[in-house]
């Protein structure tokens, strides 16, 4: 008996964990703010899921997802549907899953294999010029969960267990990780250009706060649905639901992830894709199929949660190299050549003689640059951070953190198996972990199993064209940069007139200072401890970014203005720490010119930048030698010898700079708001290696949403909102003041220094109870009489 089961009749945290989807008969949530005005028809929620469901025949899937199919591929290609079937004649026809109870009914036994099938959303449809846009609503629901749970049954020996739903395998090791919707990586939001995007995100961490970043979407005219917090939102409170609300207005291939704290490198994030009408497409010709089945999502990966991680490495002697990576959430764990783990690879199905488009999308967190190889074929790239470029055909593709690129694999090879190779760079690379993963490259007819050929770390078979290439000067042999390549769009932008408005330098390196958050001078000061425990601090400009205790968007007056800097208003930051909510003012309109560069002093290491709220041009970028600083690339700069192209220079959003070198960025600042730029390698971001854009004035900026969420300090009293920041140490019994920002300690705040030094003084001896609740009472006695004695 074959069964149809109406998701909507599915409990409700089935319902979440694979639509991400509202159903209609869902209660309905709380928002933060208002939907958009919108008057394009919206398709009742409940059709989002109902056309859908789970059943073990794969006739049946491809029958029931067949327009689903068309829409995204002029090349009648069914690869959108996961099958596991390993012989059609042993498809068990019978009950696969069952609504009422949400239990697999038939478990796993040599010889039989099933096929699940996630519902698709009516929004991933084809792309028509004129057609009138859609409301795409999407429930995102965070939660922490486990890689290789129960719901992954014998995974290990049977492969068809690693597609169950809610199964995680990741690489096969098991650790916590947080999922949205119970998947990793999460929903894939695919939309057209000019869809009204409505996202629930729901918070259910339990003690962690959180938020969602649309990275490369710019949100103009809704600054404050960028996701990052104590810029544009407050956090997302735990057991608590903030609406994400606006207009899909820039097409590309984007992601959206976790930006707080390193909740990403666990495993919050997913792809976003604004797709345009094949009539707007400038590549539409060199392919043909677009299938969301090619999406690559690549993301180092590591064996303990992010937070550990980073504990470790800052207050201990942990690294901060990851062991391994995934592809789409899959991969295998290797010892370098051998596979610890026998998880199942992420797969890419082709038909030999088609085109296809793949987009790639390197989610990474921490320094690691990830070259893509695959057997026999090349890649025509043809976008990158969603902004078409001139296509450039090459064999290796290195991407860094928070970037994408979108590339044509022809599958003109002999039907086969084909390795997709991705190998770690950096602190992935051979002197650390040889951190690397495979894919496959299926082509339709070939036999169901794994492709021949070495494997191991750096193996490839070919790459005589590299683009993109580590930390290499811009006339390299055998290397494309990113200034070599062109946009398509040849129409004027404000970004290239000859002079700029406003010119801003970037400078920036590891230092060894005492950062008073993983170093304390005189307790464990950077030159009191063992060289394996000392922490270089990331800086830009010598400052490290303290975000604000208020949304700098919705509560800017609540927000102590002494705590604003920027690298003009302070001194000394090249000898002492130096920290603030760091902010460039940029009048609206200004072209701004951003050079970046990397002092290359203490590693040869590399950073990639984001900016949000704007695209840029990279009109410039070159490496010029182990070591540099401002005044040499100024001197550069007026001898003419910085090369700067204006004539059709890529656009992107995400960018690096070569150790020792420096990149050259244009933007026309043009989106009202506060933009952050920042590294996207997630442990340097967390410890300050940013700073704000504020574009405009407040008078520009769109107003706040109606009942749009508060946050910040709270101190009993009538001094709520403007108390210093300050940091404590304690030393012999004597409080440090490290006055990290600006303003003098109060009266309270010493009495409160004085109190947390009691404390830990009086907790040093082991006395009993009472011993000690006489000893405190007697010293707050003596406390008290002291200060009526100077009061008076």
């Amino acid at each position: 008996m074959m069964m149809k089961i109406n998701m909507c009749s599915i409990p409700t945290f089935l319902i979440l964990s694979y639509a991400g989807i509202l159903c209609q008969a869902s209660p309905a949530r709380t928002t933060s703010s208002p939907p958009l005005t919108d008057t394009s028809p919206t398709l009742p929620v409940e059709n989002d899921i109902s056309t859908s469901s789970w059943t073990a025949s794969k006739e049946q899937l491809v029958t029931e997802s067949e327009d689903s199919n068309e829409i995204l591929t002029a090349a009648d290609d069914d690869s959108s549907h996961v099958d596991l079937t390993t012989d059609p004649d042993t498809v068990d026809p019978q009950l696969v899953y069952n609504s009422s109870d949400a239990e697999i009914l038939s478990t796993s036994e040599p010889g039989m294999s099933v096929t699940f099938s996630q519902p698709s959303h009516p929004c991933r449809r084809p792309c028509i010029e004129g057609a009138p846009p859609m409301t795409c609503r999407f429930e995102f629901n965070v939660e922490w969960y486990y890689a290789m749970s129960k719901a992954c049954y014998n995974c290990r020996k049977n492969a068809t267990d690693c597609y169950r739903p809610e199964c995680v395998t990741a690489n096969g090791v098991k650790r916590p990780l947080i999922t949205v919707n119970r998947l990793m990586p999460g929903p894939s939001v695919e939309v057209c250009l000019g869809d009204h995007v409505i996202v629930d995100v729901a918070n259910h961490l339990m003690d962690e706060t959180t938020s969602v970043h649309w990275h490369g979407h710019h949100q103009r005219g809704s600054p404050y649905m960028d996701g990052v917090p104590f810029i544009s939102q407050c956090p997302i409170s735990p057991n608590s639901v903030f609406r994400y609300d606006y207009r899909a207005d820039n097409p590309g291939t984007h992601f959206w992830h976790s930006h707080t704290g390193v909740q990403r490198g666990d495993g919050a994030f997913g792809s976003f894709i604004i797709r345009t009408p094949s009539t707007l497409d400038p590549h539409t010709a060199l392919y043909d199929a677009d299938l969301s089945e090619h999406v690559i999502l690549v993301l180092d990966w590591s064996h303990q949660l992010g937070m550990a991680m980073f504990t470790a490495h800052y207050h201990s002697d942990g690294d901060n190299k990851p062991q391994s990576m995934i592809v789409n959430g899959r991969g295998r764990y290797f010892n370098d050549t051998i596979a610890v783990t026998k998880t199942p690879l992420a797969e890419f199905t082709v038909k030999k003689g088609l085109r296809y488009r793949f987009r790639l999308i390197n989610a990474g967190v921490q320094n690691c640059p990830i070259d893509l190889t695959i057997d026999n074929h090349t890649m025509t790239v043809i976008s990158s951070d969603g902004s078409d470029i001139k296509p450039k055909t090459v064999d290796s593709l290195v991407s860094y953190a928070g970037e994408r690129w979108d590339f044509v694999l022809n599958a003109d090879a002999e039907v086969g198996n084909y390795w997709m190779r991705f190998t770690g760079l950096m602190d992935c690379d051979e002197r650390f972990t040889k951190a690397h993963q495979l894919a496959i490259l299926h082509y339709k007819g070939a036999p169901t199993e794994e492709p021949v050929g070495p494997i191991g770390y750096n193996v490839h078979l070919r790459r005589d064209l590299q683009l993109n290439a580590l930390n290499v000067a811009l006339q390299k042999e055998g290397t494309l940069s990113v200034p070599h390549l062109e946009a398509v769009d040849e129409t004027y932008d404000a970004a290239l007139k000859p002079e700029a408005d406003q010119q801003v330098y970037i400078a920036y390196d590891f230092y060894p200072k005492d950062n008073p958050h993983y170093h304390k001078s005189k307790l464990y000061g950077f030159s009191e401890v063992n060289k394996k425990e000392r922490v270089y601090t990331p800086q830009f400009n010598d400052i490290s970014m303290k975000f604000p205790h208020f949304p700098l968007l919705s509560q800017y007056n609540n927000i102590n203005q002494d705590t604003f800097c920027d690298h003009q208003k302070l001194s000394n930051c090249n000898s002492t720490f130096c920290q603030c909510t760091n902010i460039v003012n940029v009048p609206l309109g200004n072209v701004v010119e951003i050079i970046i560069i990397d002092k290359g002093v203490t590693y040869n290491a590399n950073h990639p930048f984001h900016l949000h709220g704007h695209p840029f041009r990279v009109i410039g970028m070159d490496r010029l030698g182990e070591t540099i600083d401002v005044e040499k690339v100024k001197e550069l700069d007026r001898a003419n010898m910085l090369v700067r192209n204006f004539t059709h220079p890529p656009i992107k959003d995400t960018i690096t700079v070569p150790d020792g070198g420096y990149t050259i960025l244009r933007v026309h600042a043009s989106n009202p708001g506060y933009w952050l730029f920042h590294c996207h390698i997630e442990f340097h971001v967390e410890v300050g290696m940013a700073l704000i854009f504020k574009v405009g004035e407040h008078s520009d900026f769109t107003p706040i949403p109606k009942n749009f969420p508060k946050c910040g300090d709270y101190y009993s009293g009538d001094d709520n909102h403007h108390h210093s920041s300050t940091e404590i140490d304690f030393h012999h019994g004597q409080p440090i003041d490290y006055n990290i920002t600006v303003g003098e300690m109060s009266q309270d705040d010493s009495l409160i220094s004085f109190t947390h030094w009691w404390h830990s003084f009086n907790g040093s001896f082991t006395t009993s109870s009472a011993e000690r609740n006489y000893l405190s009472s007697l010293v707050i006695l003596i406390v008290a009489t002291a200060l009526s004695l100077v009061l008076s």
